[in-house]
């Protein structure tokens, strides 16, 4: 398997999601999750972490964290590693808890760190677990409206100066509360080449500093998917491969676009006249006909490898 791409440096901000090994879960009560809570608080006081969001849920979890030392890979070593120690010895187990690749997404702070708190916030609610994330004690929500004091170690301010002075902590909850009962796209969807989610001028800007010189081999895919390729080079490459089939060519090329290209959804759906939800679901469709067809499989796969996108 490819070994997914980390940008690491000063001020950098993530989004971080981490998996229990198989799915399964990583905490099987409050002590659980209180001790897991103490990890967060530590890596904050020994390694420098700011961590902005939380959420810990049944077999994952989310952090929104920036790490003014530039040391990521630390500060994730940390966390996990001392709450494996921990949760194998209390629950006289042994082996991996969690997944070997944890998911740190680069994020331009600026742009995108409401809505991904918005959305971290959230999962509870989408899991079905309470109907008001006010209702989850094991997130950092009640943190940013006031409903519970903010631990020492958690940094709300920085976010919360984005929705004002005195009454942020009422706008932030206004704003979560306007997604409460609307399907919201996972804003992750955006991320090029599952790496690094910002506008074009900061994809470049990261691209200059800090992969200038990084091959870009079977190790990190992920690299070569900050090539851009546009929608209409991949529709025009599809028309061609598919030609008298329009209908067909159409749906290979939102699929190839959705899966493997670094073009964002926004870009996607007005190239082809849709909306960023109907790019997903026609992405989706098309892949279970692709499951079923092994003869399309190979072709749709031909038409990828010739416009160098690459499966990351």
């Amino acid at each position: 398997m490819s070994r997914p791409l980390r940008i690491e440096y000063p001020e950098a901000f993530y989004h971080i999601t981490v998996r229990g090994n198989e799915r399964k879960d990583i905490y099987r009560d409050d002590r659980d999750r209180e001790q897991f809570l103490s990890y967060l608080e530590s890596a904050v006081v020994r390694y420098g972490a700011a961590i902005h969001v939380y959420c810990l849920m049944g077999n994952h979890y989310h952090l929104l964290m920036s790490t003014p030392a530039g040391n990521l890979a630390q500060i994730l070593r940390h966390i996990n590693g001392a709450y494996t120690n921990y949760y194998n010895s209390r629950h006289r187990r042994s082996g991996h808890l969690f997944q070997g690749r944890y998911r740190a997404i680069l994020v331009e702070a600026d742009e995108y760190a409401g809505q991904l708190s918005r959305y971290i916030h959230l999962n509870p609610v989408r899991a079905g677990i309470v109907s008001d994330p006010k209702d989850y004690s094991w997130s950092s929500y009640s943190a940013y409206t006031g409903e519970k004091r903010s631990p020492a170690w958690l940094t709300t301010k920085w976010l919360l100066k984005y929705f004002g002075g005195r009454s942020a902590q009422k706008v932030y909850r206004k704003f979560v509360e306007a997604k409460l009962d609307v399907p919201e796209e996972d804003p992750l969807n955006e991320a090029i080449g599952s790496a690094i989610l910002g506008r074009r001028d900061f994809v470049d800007e990261i691209k200059a500093k800090y992969l200038k010189g990084r091959s870009s081999d079977r190790d990190l895919p992920a690299l070569a998917t900050l090539i851009r390729v546009t929608p209409e080079k991949i529709d025009r490459k599809t028309q061609q491969e598919f030609q008298g089939k329009p209908e067909l060519a159409r749906k290979v090329a939102i699929y190839l676009c959705h899966r493997f290209s670094n073009v964002p959804l926004r870009e996607i759906g007005n190239h082809f006249s849709v909306g960023e939800s109907a790019v997903s679901q026609a992405s989706r469709r098309f892949q279970v006909e692709l499951s079923l067809d092994k003869t399309l499989r190979k072709k749709v796969e031909g038409v990828r490898r010739g416009l160098r996108v690459c499966n990351v």
